[in-house]
């Protein structure tokens, strides 16, 4: 998979809409995951208005990324598992459990941030995702997410 097919360009636009990582959400972050060997990447380069004091990121930036680098992360495995391409039906696609965030040190405002994220363990319609965020080479905050896979109706 090279950068320009990303998990998220798979998703079905019925379910493409979040804040996070929905391509069909122009107000979104539209993050952009990929395969990196056994983890997963994000690249995010934060805007001046994601700040929370002069020069560093908003939490809930840090945690959205988080968020949603997870449970695109949980799609992807499980895709991998079953043997299937992304975009095959029906659509793995999930939601948060649960989200655990630990803020270690403040992130810059400035630069590009690397989401970096590894399955820890798949049971049933449960993925567990352990990410982290990083600036150049200090890991800022490290996340773990319950993915909950959706059921076909929902929404």
């Amino acid at each position: 998979m090279d950068a320009i097919d990303a998990f998220q360009d798979h998703y079905p636009d019925n379910v493409a809409h979040c804040y996070g990582c929905g391509s069909q959400n122009p107000h979104g972050h539209q993050i952009k995951t990929v395969w990196d060997g056994d983890e997963t990447v994000t690249r995010f380069t934060p805007e001046p208005y994601h700040t929370s004091v002069p020069g560093y990121a908003y939490g809930g930036l840090i945690a959205s990324l988080i968020d949603c680098h997870s449970t695109g992360t949980a799609a992807a495995a499980m895709y991998r598992q079953a043997g299937r391409d992304m975009d095959s039906l029906p659509a793995f696609r999930f939601v948060t459990g649960s989200l655990h965030v630990d803020f270690l040190k403040p992130t810059p405002l400035a630069g590009e941030l690397v989401i970096r994220g590894r399955v820890k363990e798949i049971k049933g319609r449960k993925v567990v995702v352990e990410t982290t965020v990083s600036a150049g080479d200090v890991t800022t905050a490290r996340g773990e997410v319950v993915a909950v896979q959706m059921p076909e109706n929902f929404g």
